[in-house]
């Protein structure tokens, strides 16, 4: 990958594509199975012209010989929860979702399935500015739970409704993002979903959106602890605005309860019946009660009306207005996981980058904030501040795994460097711009992130610029080398030299990637002096912040691979020198960080 790209173009090309959904869903709980209909009106607010839509059919990668089942099992370290899953289902355990009928403002549309996606030629093209009404009827078959979604999870859930519907792909100023589904991503248009599933009235279901019709499927409406459970078969009728998908879980010994939040949010829990985890699981409300208001506070408010944490899928995965989770946990793994996917609803619930293109936009920063709310509630433990994603990444580069960032999420070589480019280097990307242009720009920045940017679909120039404004700084070189690139910061202080009364430090990059470089001295009477070497290209240099007090040196241009400086000590005066002791810089190599002067020693030292 050329270092120097263009990272993107904005996303939000003053225009986004609209749906409104309303799906009817008759369940047959024996077989697994569903049928029902769908009309979706489609606004084209683009430019152009459409001649054809996409949707994703993402059930059909549960059978034998799909892009999922191959991938898994030729990749070198598949998914566990995969591994050869797919290829070993029975036929009824099978997923597929079948479009028995499709048309386009009352004309049939033609049709034909590639996979995981239907592609469709329209009767008639949609203009800049129309609006379509498509009107289909569906059947499904609802796969034996091996990723996301499914029947019968590890922990007896019986019914994990991800990713169940025909859902129509996203077209914005890049074209069609039809992406088969190999068990990664996932795009949406934003819109509004009114969904309605008939069940056997055994059944609890919880999901997106906000519940309709609570009287009637046994609910008081405000004690959720509480339900008659009505006979014969009832409708659970959800409404959902302005999301980019909708999920539900079903199960026959599902109970509930609900937390308010300061600002109105209703917070509902939904889990098993099961003494092993109900005490854990009453314990989790006031945690996330705590952890969502931290955020709203810091990070931009949740901007819905209610949001539901429900025990299924097969670990924890994010969807609008809910989450999916393994309940069996100890109570700190609960509240943890809780977390990570609340705290999705920031970054991919609300803001939704293209999780393809920009996962790190979305896992990483939902790392990062996880770190601060965990933090918030447990305290630090004694544990460096986001030191998990640093060994994370590190532990990469030893293993000469690492991709760029700019790789798409489905064509990383193996499943590791995707885990850590994702997760960890995302992170990384936020806790070291700390380093770069100081913890209180990078909080403030989020903060206008989320408030410009939400539901606008963002990339990292949009970041970018805010990042600048708040910092002062130019930071092109900084997204240009930790985003397209795998080059790797290693800084070293390569001599020492005592002479006259003067000490000259000589320091080398060793990696490619260039930094500013803050340098501690620390002397002999206990004192300690912070030196720090702007790089030329930011313009600037990192605002102090309270209680700091650096001596800014001359730039170091990235051109040079050394960089001496002089302090007016004696050399006998010094204890040590160190690069960066916050360890906030991912230099790849510490051992060459750090000078330590021994009594008597020479006066010239050489790493």
């Amino acid at each position: 990958v050329s270092l120097f790209m263009v990272t993107s173009i904005s996303a939000y090309s003053q225009w986004q594509q609209r749906v409104e959904y309303t799906m009817n869903v008759d369940m047959n709980e024996a077989k697994h199975q569903y049928s029902g209909d769908q009309k979706l009106v489609y606004y084209n607010n683009s430019p152009d012209e459409l001649n054809k839509v996409f949707y994703h059919l993402y059930f059909n990668a549960f059978q034998p010989g799909s892009m999922m089942d191959e991938r898994s099992r030729w990749i070198e370290d598949p998914d566990s929860r995969v591994g050869d899953r797919i290829l070993h289902l029975t036929e009824d355990e099978q997923g597929w979702l079948k479009v028995m009928d499709l048309k386009m403002n009352g004309k049939n549309c033609t049709y034909e399935v590639s996979g995981t996606i239907l592609e469709v030629t329209l009767p008639k093209a949609i203009k800049p500015g129309e609006k379509a009404t498509f009107t289909m009827t569906m059947e499904a078959q609802v796969p034996l739970q091996v990723r996301r979604s499914g029947w019968m999870n590890s922990e007896g859930v019986e019914f994990s409704m991800s990713q169940w519907y025909p859902k129509l792909c996203e077209y914005d100023h890049e074209g069609w993002h039809s992406n088969p589904y190999i068990g990664r991503e996932f795009h949406g248009i934003w819109g509004d979903y009114a969904i309605n599933v008939t069940m056997d009235g055994k059944y609890v279901i919880g999901g997106s959106g906000v519940l309709l019709n609570p009287t009637e499927v046994g609910y008081d409406g405000k004690d959720w602890t509480k339900r008659n459970i009505p006979s014969g078969r009832v409708t659970w009728k959800f409404k959902a605005e302005k999301v980019h998908d909708f999920a539900w879980a079903a199960d026959q010994n599902y109970i509930r309860s609900a937390i308010t939040l300061n600002n109105g949010t209703v917070m509902h829990f939904i889990h098993k019946d099961d003494p092993e985890i109900n005490e854990n699981w009453l314990l989790l409300p006031d945690y996330a009660k705590r952890a969502f208001e931290f955020l709203n506070e810091n990070y931009g408010e949740y901007p819905y009306s209610q949001y539901t944490v429900i025990q299924g899928g097969d670990g924890g995965m994010e969807y609008p207005m809910t989450t999916l989770i393994t309940g069996g946990r100890n109570l700190r793994a609960l509240v943890s996981v809780t977390v990570h996917e609340g705290a999705h609803s920031w970054y991919q619930g609300v803001l939704a980058t293209n999780e393809s293109q920009f996962y790190w936009m979305d896992e990483g920063f939902t790392q990062y904030v996880q770190t601060k709310a965990m933090r918030h509630l447990f305290g630090d433990a004694g544990r460096r501040a986001h030191e998990g994603c640093y060994q994370s990444y590190f532990s990469v580069i030893r293993a000469e795994k690492e991709e760029a960032l700019t790789t798409h999420a489905d064509h990383f070589n193996t499943n590791f460097a995707y885990g850590v480019a994702a997760y960890s280097k995302g992170e990384l990307f936020l806790a070291q711009l700390e380093y770069v242009i100081g913890e209180p720009a990078v909080k403030k920045s989020l903060q206008d992130y989320f408030t410009e940017w939400k539901f606008k679909h963002p990339t990292p120039t949009d970041l970018k610029k805010i990042m600048e404004k708040n910092s002062g700084l130019e930071l092109d070189w900084y997204f240009d080398y930790f985003i397209n690139s795998t080059h790797t910061i290693d800084y070293s202080i390569r001599q020492v030299l005592g002479q006259d009364g003067q000490v000259t430090v000589n320091l080398e990059r060793i990696g490619r990637m260039p930094m500013p470089v803050e340098l501690v001295v620390s002397y002999r009477d206990g004192s300690t002096e912070t030196y720090y070497i702007p790089l030329r290209i930011m313009r600037g240099e990192r605002p102090m912040e309270k209680g700091e007090d650096l001596q800014i040196l001359e730039d170091w241009p990235w051109t040079n691979v050394s960089y001496a400086l002089t302090i007016d000590r004696h050399i006998t005066d010094i204890q040590s020198i160190e690069i960066d002791p916050s360890l906030r810089m991912a230099d790849v190599d510490r051992s060459n960080n750090t000078f330590e002067l021994l009594p008597d020693v020479e006066f010239i030292w050489r790493h």
